[in-house]
Parts: C-alpha cells; sequence; structure tokens
C-alpha cells in the first residue's frame, strides 16, 4: 500500500492511512487467554476448570488438552475439536495456552 491508500475508520469516522489501518486491526484482533497469552491458529490449550458440554451431555474435565485450535472472529471464542464432540466452541476465559 502507497503513503496515498486512505481508508475510512467507522469507529472514528475518521481518513486515515491505510499502513495504520493495518496496524491497528492486527493489534485489535490478538486473541488471548486466561493468563493473558496470545493465541494462534493451530496452538493447544488445556482447561483451566471443568466445563458441562451443552447437547453433548458430557463435562470436560480441568486440564483437558485441546489440540489444533482455530481463531474466529470473535476474540473471545475459539473453535476446536476433541474426540468425542465435534463442533466444539470455547470461551478463551476457560483456557491456558500449553508451552
Amino acid at each position: 500500500m502507497s503513503d496515498d491508500d486512505y481508508i475510512h475508520d467507522e469507529a472514528t469516522g475518521e481518513w486515515r492511512p491505510a499502513s495504520e489501518m493495518a496496524t491497528t486491526a492486527s493489534a485489535r484482533t490478538q486473541v488471548r487467554d486466561a493468563a493473558g497469552n496470545v493465541l494462534a491458529d493451530g496452538d493447544s490449550v488445556s482447561l483451566i476448570k471443568d466445563l458441562k458440554v451443552k447437547g453433548a451431555g458430557q463435562t470436560l474435565k480441568q486440564g483437558t488438552v485441546i489440540r489444533s485450535i482455530r481463531l474466529t472472529d470473535n476474540p473471545e471464542e475459539i473453535d476446536c475439536r476433541h474426540e468425542s464432540i465435534k463442533g466444539l466452541v470455547l470461551r478463551t476465559e476457560f483456557v491456558r495456552k500449553r508451552g
């Protein structure tokens, strides 16, 4: 992008340089776990408390490891798989990134 490109920032109602908006957007979309660690696609996380899974009739226990997470449009939720539950979405406040 060149310095001549501008994008309308709907949050502030101002026209801002595209390079500035790209930096701001990436900073806003950081997804953090319960401990404040930044999460990325493919990370492994563990649960910090027991969670009852609606519709599955089962409880995921504290310490359960979830591998290969995927980030969603919502920075407070992650999409993941568990061997017994498909289409699992977890809130980031209940997980911690594993080493």
